[in-house]
C-alpha cells in the first residue's frame, strides 16, 4: 500500500475531524490549496478570500473553531508573516504556510514566527497529508478538551455606587495575568455597563449581540463578539448605546454555558442583576463576590441578600467590603460583623484618586503595586491556586 493512501487513512481513524481555515485572497492559489487539503480524509475546509483587516482582528475571525490556519504566504509576505506569529500567540490554532517559493531565508523567518510548516505549491498530496498528521498527533496536546466548565465568578453590588464593576475589571485583568490561562469578563450589568471604559476597550460587538442570538450562540459566534485586552483577558462588553434589552433566563445560561466551554475563567459584572437569581449565575458551581461597603444602607442591604443566598443550596458566597478605611469608619467592626452574619473575606482599601485616575486614563489598577492592586491581586491568587508572597521580615539592628 502506497503512503498516499496510509497517511490519509490515520486522519480516517481520528475522533474527530481536522478543521482547516484557508485564507489567500488569490483565488487560484485558494482554490489549490482547498483542492489539496480536499484529497485527505476527515478534513473539513473553510475558505477566507482575505486576509483579516489588521492582525488585532484575527480572534474575530478565526474564533477558536480551527485545528489549522493555512496561510498563503505570496500573495503578501510580511503581512502572512505577522499573521502567523499573531495566531501562534494568541494559541487559535496550528499555523502553516504555503509558497510557490523555495526561499530558505523566508522558510527561517516563517518558523520563526511560529509556522509549523512551510509546503510548496504545485502540492504534492503525501507531503500534505503528513503535515496535516503531525498537526493532529499535536491538537490532543495543544488543544486538550476539558473535562469540567471553567469557574464562574460573578461579581453583584449590595447597593449602587460600590464599585462592584471597578473590582470586577481589576480583579478578571488580575486572574489573566496571574493564572496565564484563558480568562473572560462578562458584563451583564445591562444597559448601562461600564466594563469597557474601565479598561479602555472600544466594542464593536456587545452582550446583547449574544443574547439576542443565544439560540445559534456558540463557541465560534461568541469569539467573534469579543474583545482583547492588553493584558490578554477577554472582554463581552455592554452596548455602547442605551437599549431596551430583553434578558431571557435561556439566553444567559446558554451564554454561561458556552463562554465556561472555552473559558477556564469566567468573570461576571452583574451589577445589582437580582432580576437573575434563576439562571446558572446563582448556581453551586458559582462564586458569588457580594461587593458592599461600609454605610447603615449598604450593610442592611447586604444582611438581605446573605440571607437569602446562605438559606438556599445556591452558589459559594465570598463578602467584599470596598473602599476599606479603619481610620474613617462610623461603624465598629463588632457592628459590621453581626450586620454581615460573619467576617469579611476580603478588605479593598480606599483610594479614591487612584481609582479615578484608572477610570479617566482606563489604565488597569494591576499596573501599579499599590495596597488596592496586592488586596485584588490576593483574591486572585486564592482562586487559581497560587500561593500569597511571603512578607519580606524586618530587620533590626538593636536585636
Amino acid at each position: 500500500m502506497s503512503s498516499a493512501v496510509q497517511i490519509p487513512d490515520l486522519l480516517a481513524n481520528s475522533s474527530s475531524a481536522l478543521s482547516v481555515a484557508v485564507i489567500s485572497p488569490d483565488e487560484q492559489r485558494r482554490n489549490a490549496a482547498t483542492v489539496a487539503l480536499g484529497e485527505c480524509h476527515n478534513v473539513q475546509i473553510r475558505e477566507f478570500i482575505s486576509y483579516p483587516p489588521g492582525v488585532e482582528n484575527v480572534s474575530r475571525m478565526l474564533g477558536n473553531s480551527f485545528d489549522i490556519v493555512f496561510v498563503d504566504l505570496d500573495s503578501n509576505p510580511e503581512y502572512a508573516l505577522d499573521l502567523v506569529e499573531c495566531i501562534c500567540a494568541q494559541g487559535l490554532a496550528t499555523p502553516m504556510v504555503y509558497s510557490a517559493q523555495a526561499d530558505p531565508g523566508l522558510l527561517v523567518r516563517c518558523m520563526r514566527a511560529g509556522s509549523r510548516e512551510y509546503l510548496m505549491s504545485p502540492f504534492d498530496a503525501d507531503e500534505v497529508a503528513e503535515a496535516l498528521v503531525r498537526a493532529s498527533a499535536q491538537r490532543a496536546v495543544a488543544r486538550p478538551e476539558k473535562k469540567t466548565g471553567g469557574k464562574l465568578l460573578v461579581f453583584l453590588s449590595a447597593k449602587g455606587g460600590s464599585g462592584v464593576t471597578t473590582l470586577a475589571c481589576n480583579y478578571a485583568v488580575s486572574l489573566a495575568q496571574e493564572s496565564r490561562q484563558k480568562t473572560l469578563l462578562i458584563d451583564l450589568n445591562l444597559p448601562l455597563g461600564d466594563a469597557a471604559i474601565n479598561l479602555g476597550i472600544k466594542a464593536q460587538y456587545s452582550t446583547v449581540g449574544a443574547l439576542q442570538n443565544f439560540s445559534r450562540l456558540d463557541a465560534n459566534f461568541l469569539s467573534g463578539l469579543l474583545e482583547r485586552h492588553s493584558s490578554g483577558l477577554f472582554v463581552l462588553s455592554a452596548p455602547t448605546e442605551l437599549a431596551s434589552v430583553q434578558t431571557p433566563d435561556d439566553a444567559i445560561d446558554k451564554l454561561l454555558s458556552v463562554a465556561r466551554q472555552e473559558f477556564d475563567y469566567v468573570v461576571v459584572d452583574a451589577g445589582q442583576r437580582l432580576d437573575l437569581q434563576h439562571t446558572h449565575l446563582f448556581d453551586e458551581c458559582a462564586t458569588i463576590y457580594l461587593v458592599t461597603q461600609i454605610g447603615i444602607p449598604e450593610l442592611r442591604n447586604s444582611n438581605r441578600l446573605i440571607t437569602k443566598l446562605t438559606s438556599e443550596a445556591g452558589p459559594k458566597l465570598e463578602i467584599v467590603i470596598n473602599r476599606y478605611d479603619p481610620r474613617a469608619m462610623q461603624i465598629d467592626e463588632k457592628h459590621i460583623t453581626r450586620a454581615l452574619t460573619r467576617a469579611a473575606e476580603w478588605k479593598i482599601p480606599n483610594n479614591y484618586a487612584a481609582v479615578r485616575q484608572m477610570q479617566n486614563t482606563a489604565i488597569s489598577l494591576m499596573e501599579d503595586d499599590s495596597q488596592i492592586s496586592r488586596a485584588i491581586q490576593r483574591m486572585t491568587q486564592s482562586v487559581c491556586g497560587k500561593p500569597e508572597p511571603e512578607k519580606k521580615k524586618k530587620f533590626s539592628l538593636f536585636g
